[in-house]
């Protein structure tokens, strides 16, 4: 086993493009359906989640994350691990990638992939739900497919969005959630909320909705109303319809049916805006397949580059 990289993050970002990462994200949803499962060891307080994937044709990827809350107290990062690739010929690892790197790029990517086929071509407003590090990857991913976009940050605290445009000047602080919803074309949401923040009745006409954040069958961001408005779709059936409250939720309580959420990435065919009118909603679920897709984008462009 010689010549196995380790592609660490600074490296392995320099050679990233976002439009390239979702042409790749789609030509995934190509191949055979992926296999996946997921595992969780504890010791309390910390945790070993290992999270694997196979897809026919591309090969195998065990995404690995320990959870040690403990390390916030001594200024480390509390939530570290890697992705190992292995090859889809005969099984040999190929390459381990930085955790950070491929988790930045797939979840910002998943996301970026349901706008480029959802929110209207001409979209040049866009918000931000949150001012955390998803939001800093979602200003960076629709700024590749948006660029004449004007961007505008929400969240709870004014502290947390003040300090989220010290860094990207092209951004403003919106205090109003109200105000800024009406006021996008595009809204990326990624909180930590479980009582839902955006109100269907404020959702304007041609507008698109990408929903990160809810992980948890507990959590939402959008509430009933704005899910029986939008054209609704979910980056997989398989890790959202009976895991995350976003969709779980309001199918069981009858609010909406299965019918109504329309496509996955499997059928990308069915997954586009079919007037300006009409408001769509794409619920991110994540799921190691995605980590898979993205791991071997990565080390494709690592190849590329003579790394």
């Amino acid at each position: 086993m010689t010549n196995i990289p380790f592609i660490p993050f600074v490296d392995g970002e320099k050679l990233l493009d976002w439009i390239a990462l979702t042409d790749a994200l789609a030509e995934g949803h190509l191949k055979p359906k992926a296999e996946i499962g997921d595992t969780f060891l504890y010791r309390d307080p910390d945790t070993l989640l290992s999270r694997a994937a196979w897809i026919d044709g591309m090969g195998m990827a065990v995404k690995s994350a320990t959870v040690f809350p403990r390390n916030t107290a001594q200024g480390k990062p509390n939530i570290n691990g890697g992705v190992s690739l292995y090859s889809d010929t005969d099984g040999t690892l190929e390459a381990i990638i930085d955790f950070h790197l491929v988790t930045k790029w797939k979840t910002a990517g998943d996301s970026l992939l349901a706008a480029r086929r959802l929110a209207r071509k001409d979209a040049k407003r866009i918000l931000l739900v949150g001012a955390g590090t998803v939001a800093h990857s979602l200003h960076a991913a629709y700024s590749a497919a948006f660029p004449d976009a004007t961007f505008t940050v929400w969240s709870r605290t004014r502290a947390s969005a003040e300090a989220f445009v010290a860094t990207l000047p092209d951004v403003s602080v919106e205090s109003d959630l109200e105000t800024a919803v009406r006021g996008a074309e595009i809204i990326g949401s990624a909180t930590m909320t479980t009582a839902p923040l955006i109100k269907g009745a404020w959702l304007q006409a041609g507008q698109h909705l990408d929903l990160i954040g809810a992980y948890r069958p507990d959590m939402r961001e959008v509430d009933d109303e704005a899910l029986q408005r939008a054209r609704l779709f979910v980056d997989s059936f398989d890790t959202t319809l009976g895991h995350i409250g976003e969709i779980k939720i309001p199918l069981e309580a009858g609010a909406i049916t299965r019918d109504h959420v329309i496509a996955d990435y499997y059928d990308l065919d069915a997954f586009t805006r079919r007037s300006d009118d009409e408001i769509t909603i794409c619920k991110n679920g994540g799921g190691a397949h995605l980590d898979l897709m993205t791991s071997r984008y990565i080390l494709d462009q690592w190849r590329k580059s003579g790394a």
